[in-house]
Parts: structure tokens; C-alpha cells; sequence
């Protein structure tokens, strides 16, 4: 076979696979994603031992990185799978080398109402002189239903935060929150 008709035949079997317009290759390309949101008010924790103070943090934790990837075509529900990482501290007052963190993911209709809302936990295990462990969960499970196909990924949100105590709540919003540098 001579070089230019073999050259011709490997372009064109390169472009048949770039070219595809089938349905199977529209569904792979990701339309518009939800937005995610970190709730400001619940991406750090703080469980003290007592009064507030750095001597009775039992453990902390703060949501970081978060990101988000999505797939739709036509009027099919969104499937969206979230990324994030979690920094959690064991504080001088933890008597124990384990603890569980809880945290929550929303679907929500953007700035509007909360259309589904989970919550997960992890156990996060502390080797005996480590007191910071950084982990990356993924939740791959989101599906957010649509009406029509005209709906977007933009019109939603997804939300995710700690699951606070009354008084964490309050912590945070306070203005004092402790922030660990190593976190």
C-alpha cells in the first residue's frame, strides 16, 4: 500500500470517532452543571470540651475543594457526582483515636427551596500521633429530576455543610470561630 493512500485511510478512521454526532456522544459531553455551594455557616466545626477555648477542642473540621460534575441530555434528570475534601482535627481534648463527621447535600432550585437533602457520615480514624487527617469523598449519587428539557443545570444548586449543634451554629456566626492554621 503505498504511503499517501495509507496517510488518507488513518485520517479518515481519526475523524470518524472526533466527528459523532450520535446520541451516545451528546450525552457524554456535559451540559450547563448546578452550581455548588459551601454553606459559609456550616463548613467548620468545632466540638469543645468545655468552654470554648484552643486547650478544650475535642475535634474540628472544615469542608474544602469542593466541585461538582454533571450529565443530561434531552429531558433525562441531571446525574451529578460531587467532589470535596474534608481537613479533620483531633484537639487536645479528644479521648478517643476516632470520631464521626457528619455532613449533609442539597438539591435545591437556585436561592429558592431545598428539593432533596442527605445526610451522610464518616468515621475518620486518627493514627496515635496524628491529629489533622485531610479526606476526599465523593457522593456520586445526586440525580435531580427535570420537567422539561429546557430546564438548565443553572436553575439548581447543590448544598453542602457540616451538620451542626444549635451552639456550633451560633459559634460560627459569631465571629470567633477558631481557625487552625495546619487546617
Amino acid at each position: 500500500m503505498n504511503k499517501g493512500l495509507s496517510a488518507a485511510l488513518f485520517a479518515a478512521a481519526a475523524l470518524t470517532g472526533c466527528g459523532s454526532t450520535t446520541k451516545e456522544a451528546k450525552e457524554r459531553n456535559p451540559a450547563p452543571c448546578p452550581f455548588v455551594v459551601v454553606l459559609e455557616d456550616a463548613a467548620r466545626q468545632v466540638e469543645f470540651d468545655g468552654e470554648p477555648s484552643l486547650e478544650t477542642v475535642a475535634w474540628s473540621a472544615e469542608i474544602k475543594d469542593a466541585s461538582l460534575s454533571c450529565r443530561y441530555y434531552g429531558d433525562r434528570p441531571i446525574e451529578a457526582e460531587l467532589r470535596f475534601s474534608m481537613a479533620a482535627g483531633k484537639g487536645p481534648a479528644a479521648r478517643m483515636r476516632e470520631h464521626d463527621y457528619k455532613y449533609f447535600v442539597a438539591v435545591t432550585r437556585r436561592d429558592m427551596e431545598v428539593i432533596a437533602k442527605k445526610n451522610y457520615a464518616r468515621t475518620i480514624k486518627f493514627d496515635k500521633d496524628e491529629s489533622i487527617k485531610v479526606i476526599s469523598e465523593k457522593i456520586d449519587d445526586i440525580v435531580i429530576p427535570r420537567a422539561r428539557e429546557s430546564i438548565a443545570g443553572s436553575n439548581f444548586e447543590i448544598v453542602i455543610g457540616l451538620v451542626l449543634t444549635r451552639e456550633q451554629a451560633l459559634y460560627n456566626r459569631s465571629g470567633k470561630s477558631l481557625k487552625f492554621p495546619d487546617l
